[in-house]
């Protein structure tokens, strides 16, 4: 179920969506929806047409369904973060948490739980898109603030890149990135969920939220020599998360 809602006044974008969903009413009114907001989009029924669609032409960002026949979304998820570095935002069910928390572990960037609003899916669209904006397109010069060190590690807010000691760039999902950054900018001070849903996805975590849980267990595999017993991502009991590295800017 989709609830629609009078149009809100928004600027024209010219990103290009591809709504894999296996029921067609859906899709068209998502085309509707996101075409009158400026979104070109593209619609796929299975797995077979969103590989077709996405080897074709460049895509922006991937709206998903999780509950679809033969090929499910969550092996679909795991195909698209072994092949395609562009965002995806998974839609669920209400009562399918713990395809919801694995299609987050896979590596989805953000999720709508049915029934939703379509200006919400807009919203969370736009703030994954800008998450995820291309180092190519046009943007201010960059300044002493945009790039951070620490333990190693260079991270750049301008280019989206964050490169490890070794001197390989890190392979982070767009919400990986944004969680990173926010822990960059905030070293040394400790962070509840609520306030990094609120940095990240624009809205408070629920009592069954996991959302942060699972990108920072998924970030800590990236950046912890241990992941079971972090040393740069602290859980604070009863608090939230901290970021003990002595942070620079350079």
């Amino acid at each position: 179920m989709i609830v629609t809602s009078g149009n809100t006044s928004a600027p024209v974008s010219s990103m290009h969506l591809l709504v894999v969903d296996d029921d067609v009413e859906i899709t068209q009114i998502f085309s509707r929806y996101f075409g009158s907001h400026g979104f070109r989009v593209s619609t796929a029924g299975d797995g077979v047409q969103m590989r077709r669609i996405l080897d074709a032409e460049p895509v922006d960002l991937v709206v998903l369904d999780l509950g679809l026949p033969g090929e499910d979304g969550l092996s679909l998820t795991r195909h698209l973060r072994e092949h395609w570095n562009g965002p995806v935002i998974i839609v669920t069910g209400r009562g399918e948490s713990v395809d919801r928390v694995v299609g987050l572990e896979l590596g989805a960037d953000d999720y709508v739980t049915k029934p939703f609003d379509l200006r919400e899916l807009l919203a969370r669209v736009r703030s994954v898109l800008r998450r995820a904006s291309a180092p190519s397109k046009a943007a201010p010069r960059l300044t002493e603030h945009d790039r951070y060190a620490f333990d190693g590690y260079v991270l750049d807010s301008h280019s989206h890149n964050v490169v490890g000691p070794e001197g390989k760039p890190l392979a982070l999902t767009s919400g990986e990135f944004a969680l990173l950054r926010i822990f960059v900018e905030h070293a040394n001070q400790v962070l509840s969920r609520d306030q990094l849903m609120t940095h990240i996805h624009g809205r408070d975590a629920g009592p069954y939220d996991r959302a942060i849980d699972v990108q920072i267990g998924r970030l800590r595999r990236k950046i912890e020599a241990d992941p079971a017993d972090p040393q740069r991502i602290k859980s604070i009991r009863g608090a939230g998360y901290l970021f003990s590295p002595a942070v620079r800017k350079i």
